[in-house]
This record gives structure tokens, sequence and C-alpha cells, in this order.
């Protein structure tokens, strides 16, 4: 079974700190080692305040290997990897810099192959960079030769229907 003892000045300053801007959970937790400390086993301590008892062990637990930090809830998984993120954005920003037009899939690939990013993962990148993200319109006037567009308008206009005269 698991116990916390404190000492007084611990105890005075946990009791204060019940009285500060605390999340639900972490006051929870704070109850749960104030209650063990008044010698409540952690299956009593679960029930009185309606939670399992592996809930009252692991905050118990939480607080005798890291203190007060444990009061607060972890973030699950690892923490993140800040030299890539400064690596890829260092990237996208120099790609960015070109003049050029570039849609997520095309900047994915120029990324490549030293990071490896799909194009929904690239336009988290593009928001954290607050870099204005618009789809390219679909057209093929960089295809067209000029000489055909103007004999076609000159063919279509010929074929307009004429106006009758109001009779």
């Amino acid at each position: 079974m698991i116990h916390i003892q404190l000492d007084a000045t611990t105890r005075n300053e946990l009791r204060r700190l019940r009285h500060t801007d605390l999340s639900d959970t972490a006051r929870n937790r704070l109850e749960m080692v104030l209650l063990s400390d008044a010698g409540w086993s952690p299956p009593r301590i679960a029930r009185h305040l309606g939670c399992h008892p592996h809930t009252a062990r692991a905050a118990l637990k939480g607080y005798r290997d890291r203190g007060v930090a444990a009061f607060q809830p972890q973030r699950p998984g690892p923490p993140p990897d800040q030299q890539r993120r400064q690596t890829v954005t260092a990237r996208l920003t120099a790609l960015l810099g070109q003049d050029r037009t570039w849609t997520s899939r095309q900047l994915a690939e120029a990324l490549q192959p030293d990071i490896v990013l799909s194009p929904r993962q690239l336009l988290r990148y593009l928001a954290v960079l607050k870099a204005r993200y618009r789809r390219t319109a679909p057209t093929v006037r960089h295809k067209q030769d000029p000489a055909k567009v103007a004999r076609a308008k000159q063919v279509l206009g010929g074929l307009k229907k004429k106006r009758r005269p109001a009779a």
C-alpha cells in the first residue's frame, strides 16, 4: 500500500496551493495526496473522490516520484522534435522565397529525399509559417498558341446570332 507522509511545511504549502487556480485534475490529485497524508488508503480516497483505485495509486506514486509537477497532466507521446521543425521550416521558407507558384504536393516532393512529409502534413507547416495557401487555378492559357486563339475568336464572332429588326 502506498502512503504519503508530509512534513508540516510541505502540508501547509499544499493546502495553500489548494486555493490557487488549478484544473480539476490537478485539484483532485492534490486532494489525493492530502488525504493520503491524513491516513486514508487509496481505495478509500478513490471512493471518496469517485474515481478508480488505480487512479488514486497513480496520483500518489506520481507525487512520490515527481513532486508537485505530478499534479499537472502530462502530454501523451514523445516531446516535439524542435530540431526537425526548424529544419523543415527553414527549407520551406527557402522554397517559398522562389518566384513561382507551388502546390502542397510539389512542395512535399521538393523537400524529398531529406524530409518526407505528406501534402496534408505540409499544410500544417505552412500554417505555422503563416504562409498564405491558395489553390492554383486550372487554366491552359500558358499552353495556348496566340495565333490559334485569335482565329478561334474570329470564327466564334461570325457565328453569333444576328439581331432581327423590330417588326
